[in-house]
């Protein structure tokens, strides 16, 4: 089986939508990791952790932002259409969701982990044919875990009712993907889509 992660992989990289926030509300991603170590510290715990795990919700994200922001910008932003702003940046990998295609045709079986808030579930499932790609999907905004904690991985692997050396992971995260590993699973560290065709076309003897 082949489980893949959703941004980074299925669609164009992160950091093109990181830019458009900036570009939005004038918050440099320097500013907007600044602003996320300080939350972090006030509270003990990361916001946007938080919010991937379905703990807050993006109105509170964006509140604890816009107050951890203010002293280091000097005025307070507001970014409520932040979900909006970071999907509409996102486009559709192509190129990689025919690779899925092409694993399916084989014979393999597909299934999607995805880092993500519950709120934005709506953005990023108009954006691929999810469900005919993917016979099970693991949110973490759901689940109340993200990756690279080992929960997750062993909630996926649950529900598709395999072992773990039985799947190949994909994720544009290195650490995630060594969790993956650590777990037992094969692992593909996304960094060109062409790479990652080449690895899992070996890996499954396509």
């Amino acid at each position: 089986m082949v489980i893949s992660d959703f941004g980074g992989v299925l669609t164009s990289p992160l950091a093109e939508s990181f830019m458009a926030i900036q570009d939005s509300v004038g918050i440099s991603p320097e500013n907007f990791g600044a602003a996320l170590s300080a939350a972090t510290e006030q509270t003990g715990l990361n916001p946007l952790f938080e919010l991937e795990c379905g703990r807050i919700t993006d109105d509170e994200f964006t509140g604890q932002m816009s107050d951890a922001l203010e002293p280091i910008l000097g005025h307070r932003p507001e970014f409520r259409e932040f979900g909006l702003t970071f999907f509409k940046a996102l486009h559709p990998n192509v190129a990689m969701i025919d690779l899925i295609r092409e694993v399916k045709r084989n014979g393999y079986r597909a299934a999607l982990l995805t880092n993500n808030v519950k709120e934005w579930e709506p953005l990023w499932r108009s954006m691929l044919p999810v469900d005919e790609l993917f016979e099970t999907v693991v949110d973490s905004g759901f689940v109340g875990c993200r990756k690279p904690d080992p929960r997750i991985y062993e909630i996926t692997l649950g529900r598709v009712e395999l072992p773990a050396e039985d799947c190949v992971f994909i994720d544009d995260m290195e650490i995630n993907c060594e969790a993956a590993v650590a777990l037992g699973m094969k692992a593909i560290h996304f960094r060109e889509t062409a790479q990652v065709k080449a690895e899992l076309r070996e890996l499954l003897n396509l």
